[in-house]
């Protein structure tokens, strides 16, 4: 598709979908040309300052639109309906976490994808952060040696009180609410991404702290035939956290990394004078490792991994870094964390 703009639809105009509009906005190669929400003020708003189309429901975004490619940023339970007629359309779709809420659904429209040959995205942007790219090239070369073991934790303050109602949501598992789906499966996906995916999943404990039907901790071990292991640890209770955070500890036969979104701690046994490393603690900071982006939302992650889309649509030879097949293996890892949560419970 080169030479000429990409159209581009967006489904959902709530926190993330904003978010998404304002970066790819600023894609030349791209050209936003309508919207879907039932919110009548945002597309109001939308429609009378950027002049694009607004539709309150996506199936007549979908009827009456040409397009290249969508961006979803719905609540998780619709995302399975909107991603199959947009394949219907063959059109690429970059759609937010967790994909779907059913390991099976996103099983089938991994799939499906992949038989139509339409570029297809997850948004899980810490695949996308320098810190944690960085983290993963000292993995792969063996910087630390053989991984013995990691702890992958994500903390937030995201419900701070008692739940007073089931509204909206995120407060039924059904919708894709819960410290699972909404933090969790970014640590998970994390676990995936640099380390891999946990051959076993044990020892899983969840709970509710605030929350009346979902849970607001997970605590659980993966284990791998190499012997490797490690935990997640997520709590989006947590009060002394003003934005979510994660944070990353391997510990490896050579050495041990801390990492978190902002910067990395690596601790050797020995100095690696090749590769600028000396014998133990060595700090790296974002801005060492820091790749420059067109504009910066909330991070600069958030405008590698869309305009990585928009790449990846422009040159189809490009592999994408985080595609519906990598959802599917976290969506396998989250599914078997609630199997055990069941089967240890007292």
């Amino acid at each position: 598709m080169k030479n000429q703009k990409i159209r581009i639809g967006v489904i959902g105009i709530g926190r993330m979908g904003i978010t998404h509009h304002s970066i790819i906005n600023s894609n030349d190669k791209v050209i936003i040309t309508s919207i879907a929400d039932p919110s009548t003020f945002v597309t109001s708003l939308l429609k009378r300052y950027l002049n694009i189309l607004t539709f309150k429901n996506y199936d007549d975004l979908f009827n009456s639109v040409q397009l290249d490619a969508l961006i979803v940023a719905t609540p998780p339970h619709l995302h399975y309906d909107i991603l199959k007629k947009a394949a219907e359309k063959n059109l690429h779709v970059f759609v937010e976490k967790p994909f779907t809420i059913s390991y099976d659904e996103s099983l089938e429209l991994s799939n499906l994808f992949q038989s139509k040959k339409l570029i297809n995205q997850v948004g899980y942007v810490n695949r996308f952060n320098d810190i944690f790219k960085e983290v993963k090239l000292l993995i792969k070369d063996n910087l630390i040696g053989d991984i013995l073991q990691f702890k992958s934790e994500m903390f937030s303050n995201t419900i701070s009180q008692n739940d007073k109602s089931s509204a909206g949501w995120r407060a039924t598992s059904k919708s894709g609410g819960g410290a699972v789906y909404e933090l969790a499966s970014h640590a998970i996906d994390l676990v995936n991404f640099i380390i891999g995916k946990p051959d076993k999943v044990v020892g899983t404990t969840i709970n509710s702290i605030y929350s009346k039907n979902v849970e607001d901790s997970v605590c659980s071990t993966f284990l791998y035939k190499n012997g490797c292991f490690g935990t997640i640890n997520i709590n989006w209770c947590e009060y002394s956290y003003r934005k979510p955070a994660n944070k990353f500890e391997i510990f490896g036969s050579k050495g041990k990394i801390l990492a978190d979104q902002h910067g990395l701690k690596i601790f050797l046994k020995e100095s690696v004078p090749d590769k600028g490393f000396k014998e133990g603690w060595n700090i790296r900071y974002i801005t060492d490792v820091f790749t420059n982006a067109s504009i910066d939302v909330r991070g600069t992650e958030y405008t590698h991994q869309l305009n990585h889309f928009i790449d990846c649509i422009e040159d189809m030879s490009i592999n994408n870094k985080s595609t519906f097949r990598d959802g599917v293996d976290t969506h396998d890892v989250i599914k078997n964390i609630f199997i055990n949560n069941e089967q240890n419970k007292l």
